[in-house]
C-alpha cells in the first residue's frame, strides 16, 4: 500500500512540475521563435493608441523565446551601451511576464531594481505587443514586435 501511495504521489508532483513549466495556454498562439521590434505606440489616455514611433535609423532588437528561456539585445547607433538580457518567460492568454537573470552591464544596473517585467500581450502567429502600464492598470507605450523565425 505504502508503495502505490508513494507511486501516486510521484505521478501527482510530475504532473504538477509539468504544468508549472507549461509556457502557453491551450488553444493560444505560440511566442516561441525570433521576433524584431517594428515600432513602439504610445497611451496618452491608458486605452486608445495616440501615436505611433517608427525606430530610429540602425535601431535593432531582437526578442528569441524557446522553451521558456527569452533572450534579447538591442543595437542603437545612437548609444555606445550594449543592452542585452536572458531570463525566463511565461506568458497567459493576456499576460508576458519575463524575469530576468542576468545581461550586460547598463541591463544588471537595472536589473538592481527591478527584474520582473509583466506586460499586457496582444499576440497573434506573426506578430506581438508587449504593452506596459502604470500603477493604476493603464496602458502608457507597447513594442511591436514582427517574427523573423
Amino acid at each position: 500500500m505504502k508503495k502505490i501511495f508513494g507511486l501516486v504521489l510521484l505521478l501527482l508532483v510530475l504532473i504538477s512540475a509539468t504544468e508549472q513549466t507549461s509556457h502557453k495556454p491551450e488553444n493560444m498562439h505560440s511566442i516561441e521563435g525570433t521576433w524584431e521590434l517594428q515600432s513602439f505606440y504610445n497611451y496618452d489616455d491608458g486605452i486608445n493608441i495616440s501615436d505611433t514611433v517608427a525606430k530610429a535609423e540602425g535601431y535593432r532588437q531582437v526578442k528569441m523565446y524557446y522553451n521558456g528561456k527569452i533572450m534579447w539585445s538591442r543595437h542603437s547607433p545612437q548609444d555606445s551601451l550594449e543592452w542585452f538580457g536572458y531570463g525566463r518567460y511565461r506568458i497567459t492568454s493576456d499576460s508576458l511576464i519575463e524575469t530576468l537573470e542576468y545581461g550586460s552591464t547598463s541591463m544588471m544596473r537595472a536589473l538592481d531594481t527591478l527584474r520582473v517585467f509583466t506586460f499586457e500581450l496582444e499576440l497573434t502567429d506573426e506578430t506581438y505587443s508587449q504593452i506596459s502600464f502604470d500603477e493604476e492598470g493603464n496602458r502608457t507605450f507597447s513594442e511591436n514586435y514582427k517574427r523573423i523565425d
